[in-house]
């Protein structure tokens, strides 16, 4: 007697369909022209950052000539550039500036944001989503129409020339995208190590202190080196509000370099080589934190 076996239903039929969709999840490697396209794309990034490296370390005479290689090698940009040559330290003064700017702004951003990111995220409250909107138009808001109202505030208060007059705009155009990454990474953040906190009798403070930042860290990362990074290379309201030379930032000093009918090549690459360095530096040591904080706020938001 023959045994009949009664298959499910869609079974013989779905088995094809899932073994074709299993093929299609699998990424194909990458062909050549895609490492073609990428060794493109990386040598347009890195040639010009090494041609300025290479240029900033030829003499007067050997900037723009077709030697590969500085010959002889010279440090005369870099040593009349930072005062070597009775010039004045007037460099080494512009990223002084660029730093204490920049740390300072990044500073408050990451208190006041990780703040108003926790509240947003995890606290009940009214209002979320207006607030939100609001802090979106603010961060996409251009700088140049609140110039002259900012300017004429500065010189009512007698903040003109000082570093303040820079870090309260700053953290004031860097702080909403701070709270969005913030407020998007601090939501992924598992709701049972809160209420572990909440059990132990520790304040909603306490709870964000010890228990919610040590898991925030690269959305942390994240936001502080968008923050510095834009404070380092801002242009616009460190030209206006700062005018005195000694209160000049990075980018500021850099095009006041130059004259009417002279253009020194030299101070400027070997100036913009030494105000890279910080941004390389923070960029390489935490790249990993960068991406997973980005990333987290692309897919918990």
């Amino acid at each position: 007697m023959a045994v009949l076996t009664q298959e499910r239903p869609g079974t013989t039929a779905a088995a094809p369909a899932r073994r074709r969709s299993r093929r299609r999840g699998r990424s194909a490697p990458p062909g050549p022209w895609t490492w073609v396209a990428v060794a493109v794309v990386v040598l347009f990034v890195v040639l010009p950052i090494l041609w300025m490296l290479d240029s900033s370390f030829k003499g007067p005479g050997s900037i723009g000539t077709t030697d590969i290689l500085p010959h002889p090698l010279s440090t005369y940009n870099y040593v009349t550039a930072f005062g070597g040559n009775g010039s004045g330290d007037t460099s080494g003064r512009y990223i002084l500036n660029s730093v204490i700017v920049a740390v300072c702004t990044t500073g408050l951003v990451l208190i006041l944001g990780t703040l108003a990111g926790y509240a947003l995220g995890r606290l009940p409250m009214r209002g979320k989503l207006l607030l939100l909107t609001v802090l979106l138009m603010i961060s996409v808001f251009p700088a140049i129409a609140v110039i002259a109202p900012l300017f004429l505030i500065m010189k009512s208060i007698n903040w003109l020339n000082s570093y303040q007059a820079l870090i309260l705009p700053y953290t004031a155009f860097n702080l909403p995208f701070a709270i969005w990454i913030l407020r998007n990474y601090l939501m992924g953040i598992p709701r049972e190590m809160e209420e572990t906190g909440r059990i132990d009798g520790a304040s909603p403070l306490r709870t964000l202190w010890s228990i919610i930042l040590p898991q925030a860290l690269p959305g942390l990362f994240t936001a502080g080196i968008f923050t510095f990074t834009a404070c380092w290379t801002e242009f616009l309201m460190a030209l206006s509000f700062n005018t005195d030379n000694n209160m000049r930032t990075i980018p500021v000093g850099l095009a006041q370099f130059g004259g009417q009918y002279s253009v020194p090549y030299g101070l400027y690459f070997a100036t913009s080589c030494v105000a890279a360095i910080p941004i390389a530096v923070l960029v390489l040591v935490f790249r990993k934190s960068v991406v997973s904080g980005l990333t987290s706020g692309a897919v918990k938001g």
